[in-house]
């Protein structure tokens, strides 16, 4: 009996042992998740708060502010407006008439358009404009040509001037649609013939099945799509630069390098991320409200309209067109500007240009992957009570960065950065007589840390796919056999997720290598980067020395669009069969 009751005694012992240690469990995961939560959403915060914290010092930029109101914010509200205005109704026309074509109709040559209208995201905005400015401005050989042939001078005809407001929006429209034709194509091949066969039978004509059927399934994601674009419009600095106009991007440059005042360009660093997060929350409620319908399996797609003659040309050009504008005719036009200049390439000073990218590609394209892995497994792994509630809430704040344009990440970045070191400085050389200078202003790190922030999002998609993959039966199979949590991730979970990985690690490596505004403001000094030098030698109409590195920052953004055709095309396998 005395034996019954020890072994009781030790059972109830035991229990408690592992109560208590369950508390001290949670207890870690929840210090472990609030200081992980902590330290993401201040490294985000960080710069929104520091351009927002600008306000408070509105008297030392009075005089810039009021000079910036009488003459610059006007003009640069209208023509942000009006560039924005016109983006959006060119991407949706463009976007969602050929995701119309090529998810409903069979033409010759659809199941290339399938990928190939992708192609234009490969291509930055400010190369596009490079390219074209070089070709169609007065003196470029087009203009040339005309006046040459019909005996033509300055005044004599009349042709449309390429930097302007509707050349902007023209290199916007053929570079960015494709945000609206991925997600439209998406929404259209959602049809089922019980939906077309019911609105015949209800007596709709074809023109009646679209307009009431299919645009209004569709129409989510067409808005989705416009208002990234229009969000991506906003935030371009390159292109708007080259062509002149005054934005709120430009602004902002001009503010900090013309008139050398940061706190009036902090302040409209402020302005212009609260419209761009204004857009940001109509996309997310937009999508919130939307209910997407995805057929099953047993449910027949609509069948495609065949096409033939008169009607698959016109479907051929009508696709080949945004193609044509947006890629084809922008890299002729650039290996056009590049072999003349072959021969007076500098190599040397390219190959320092190209390891200077490459490095720093790389180099955030690790940082990014420790972050992303790291918070991606512990959001895994912390799914229940507040634990989860901060690791995911940290999630999204982390995620914000992608919609946060990159001229308000450098601004938010530098200035905080700036009065450490300074303050760094002055208490040094107070206390041994010798200043430390700059340490972080102007540094690789600050250039890494406006990259996470930047692009964080894109490379936590990537992984947080790849995750879905690991089942909680192989946890419990790892634990069974004695693996630790690190054992499992190493070689269990790794080696699932290593394709997830090296695409976010590629994406975030493109990325990187085509970002312009931050990269401008923040890299350190005589660091030049492939998009700086295009950007600088195009700036000094030197077209020909940049179209060498405007072609090596196409090449590498043809990459992801390639790996983002070919999940298209997988995924549309049943589609494509006849």
């Amino acid at each position: 009996m005395h034996r019954a009751m020890c072994n009781k005694g030790d059972g109830v012992s035991a229990k408690l042992a592992r109560h208590r240690f369950g508390m001290f469990r949670v207890e870690d995961g929840l210090g472990r998740a609030l200081a992980l939560a902590i330290v993401c959403g201040a490294f985000v915060s960080l710069p929104v708060l520091s351009v927002f914290a600008s306000f408070w010092q509105a008297s030392e930029s009075a005089d810039t502010l009021q000079h910036l109101i009488a003459t610059v914010i006007p003009t640069a509200l209208m023509e942000t407006a009006l560039l924005g205005a016109a983006v959006v109704v060119g991407v949706i026309i463009l976007g969602a008439g050929t995701a119309w074509l090529v998810a409903t109709c069979e033409f010759a040559g659809r199941r290339t358009f399938e990928w190939a209208l992708l192609l234009p995201l490969s291509m930055p905005a400010y190369i596009v404009a490079y390219a074209y400015t070089d070709y169609l401005q007065f003196a470029g050989p087009l203009q040339s040509s005309l006046r040459e042939m019909f005996d033509w001078q300055h005044g004599d005809y009349w042709f449309p001037e390429i930097r302007s407001l509707a050349g902007a929006a023209f290199v916007f429209i053929v570079v960015l649609y494709p945000y609206v034709y991925l997600l439209a194509r998406t929404a259209f091949l959602a049809r089922t013939a019980a939906m077309m066969e019911a609105a015949r039978s209800l007596g709709q004509t074809a023109w009646q099945t679209w307009w009431r059927v299919n645009l209004p399934l569709a129409r989510p994601a067409i808005a989705a799509g416009a208002l990234l674009a229009l969000m991506e419009t906003i935030a371009d600095f390159g292109a708007a630069s080259y062509f002149n106009l005054q934005t709120f991007t430009t602004s902002i440059y001009r503010a900090w390098f013309s008139l050398g005042d940061r706190v009036a360009a902090s302040q409209l660093a402020a302005v212009l991320l609260v419209l761009v997060l204004a857009l940001f929350t109509i996309e997310h409620r937009a999508r919130g409200r939307a209910r997407f319908f995805t057929p099953t399996a047993s449910q027949r797609p609509a069948p495609r309209v065949v096409l033939k003659a008169k009607r698959s040309a016109a479907a051929f050009a009508v696709c080949l067109v945004p193609v044509a504008l947006g890629f084809i005719v922008p890299v002729l036009l650039l290996l056009r500007l590049l072999l003349p200049a072959w021969q007076t390439v500098d190599w040397v000073r390219y190959a320092q240009w190209l390891a200077n990218t490459l490095v720093i590609g790389a180099a955030a394209a690790m940082v990014a992957l420790v972050a992303v892995v790291s918070l991606a497994y512990t959001a895994r792994s912390t799914t229940r009570g507040a634990p989860g509630v901060l690791v995911r809430s940290a999630v999204r704040l982390m995620s914000l960065g992608y919609a946060v344009p990159g001229a308000v990440i450098a601004v938010g970045i530098l200035v905080p950065l700036a009065a450490f070191d300074n303050r760094l400085d002055s208490v040094v050389r107070a206390a041994i007589g010798v200043g430390t200078g700059l340490l972080l202003t102007g540094s690789v790190l600050a250039l890494l840390y406006g990259y996470l922030v930047r692009y964080f999002a894109v490379a936590y998609q990537a992984v947080e796919a790849g995750l879905t993959r690991i089942t909680p039966s192989m946890d419990a199979s790892a634990r069974s056999l004695g693996s630790t949590p690190f054992d499992a991730f190493v070689r269990v979970h790794l080696p699932i997720l290593r394709p997830s990985v090296l695409a976010a690690g590629l994406l975030v490596f493109v990325d990187v290598m085509k970002e312009l505004p931050a990269t401008l403001v923040l890299r350190p000094f005589n660091f030049d980067t492939l998009a700086v030098v295009a950007y600088q030698m195009a700036s000094d109409e030197r077209l020909g020395q940049a179209a060498l590195p405007a072609l090596t920052i196409v090449v590498a953004g043809i990459v992801p669009v390639t790996l983002l055709s070919r999940a298209i095309s997988r995924a549309s396998g049943v589609d494509q069969r006849e």
